[in-house]
């Protein structure tokens, strides 16, 4: 789907309705406000599907499919990538750099080429991250208590929520409850808190073992929150590539579309970086490479289970 996407524009609209509803600025209205935003809609995909499968298995399936749809998968920021990789093979950094400012509402336009591809390299792990593997793993987790997709559901409105309402607590024109923003935040640190981890110990397994689980126990607190920084040393230790540094600063005027449709959460702050060389292109490819066999180990091993499940 598109960026601006109908689907993104009725959350903005869903969770803009809860607040103007339910939200006096009272810090208990804060939590409130984010279990009718985030619970509501999880609640929601849950009944459905159970009434759904109740009566068709097929049904039920294509409930599965059509939430993962909107929920899941690589599509959802990967053009962002490769319009950028694509511009730096060219030899094309100015444009480059534009479209990172346009992805993740910094300002590039001093990057040197080595930070360039630093950013980029960090900014597709988390996007990976929360549009595949954090989403894969509450959809397991809940498909095996019977309730289908709302885990996919939980984790995405949480993390929406927490953009949301770290976005417009900075906005002079819709400002919302700034308990909000801290209770958005608290919850989705951890709701993310185990897939981080696995997601962490998957690139480990499929990259340099012992360089990665040595990088995310010295570098991890580098980065806040520290979910973040699991994956991104884990990452870095499996490539070898340095991560982390001084972070741009955000343009002087809001991006026209600083609430809309893509996951586009604030860039972690990191404060000194990992061991490894400095990024460079072929870094890259690396890191594409990193995240589809961590893909592919995930999907092998719910494979095993299920099959262990089905014969016993």
């Amino acid at each position: 789907m598109p960026r601006d996407n109908v689907v993104a524009q009725a959350l903005v609209a869903w969770v803009a309705w809860v607040g103007r509803n339910f939200d006096a600025g009272r810090p208990h209205h804060a939590r409130l406000v984010w279990a009718g935003s985030v619970l509501g809609p999880t609640l929601v995909v849950a009944a459905a599907y159970l009434v759904v499968s109740r009566y068709s298995v097929v049904a039920g399936l294509l409930v599965d499919v059509l939430v993962l749809y909107v929920t899941l998968g690589f599509r959802q920021f990967s053009h962002h990538f490769t319009a950028i990789r694509d511009a730096l093979e060219r030899g094309d950094e100015p444009l480059a750099r534009r479209l990172l400012a346009e992805w993740r509402y910094l300002d590039a336009s001093e990057l040197p080429r080595t930070e360039l591809l630093r950013h980029v390299i960090e900014h597709s792990l988390l996007a990976a991250h929360r549009h595949v593997f954090g989403v894969f793993f509450w959809f397991v987790l809940l498909s095996a208590l019977g309730l289908g997709p709302a885990g996919a559901v939980l984790y995405r409105m949480a993390a929406f929520v927490r953009r949301y309402a770290a976005r417009r607590q900075s906005s002079v024109d819709e400002p919302v409850n700034s308990a909000l923003a801290d209770r958005a935040a608290r919850a989705f640190e951890l709701l993310d808190h185990v897939p981080a981890r696995m997601t962490a110990f998957g690139f480990a397994v499929v990259g340099n073992f012992e360089e990665a689980i040595g990088s995310w126990r010295r570098d991890a607190g580098l980065w806040s929150p520290l979910n973040d920084g699991v994956i991104l040393a884990s990452a870095a230790g499996a490539v070898g590539v340095q991560l982390g540094g001084a972070i741009p600063p955000a343009p002087s005027s809001p991006w026209p579309r600083a609430v809309g449709g893509g996951d586009t959460p604030d860039a972690p702050p990191a404060e000194g970086s990992t061991s490894g060389a400095p990024a460079q292109m072929g870094h890259l490819q690396s890191m594409v490479g990193l995240v589809w066999r961590s893909v592919i180990l995930w999907m092998l091993l719910l494979a095993l289970l299920t099959l262990a499940s089905v014969l016993g």
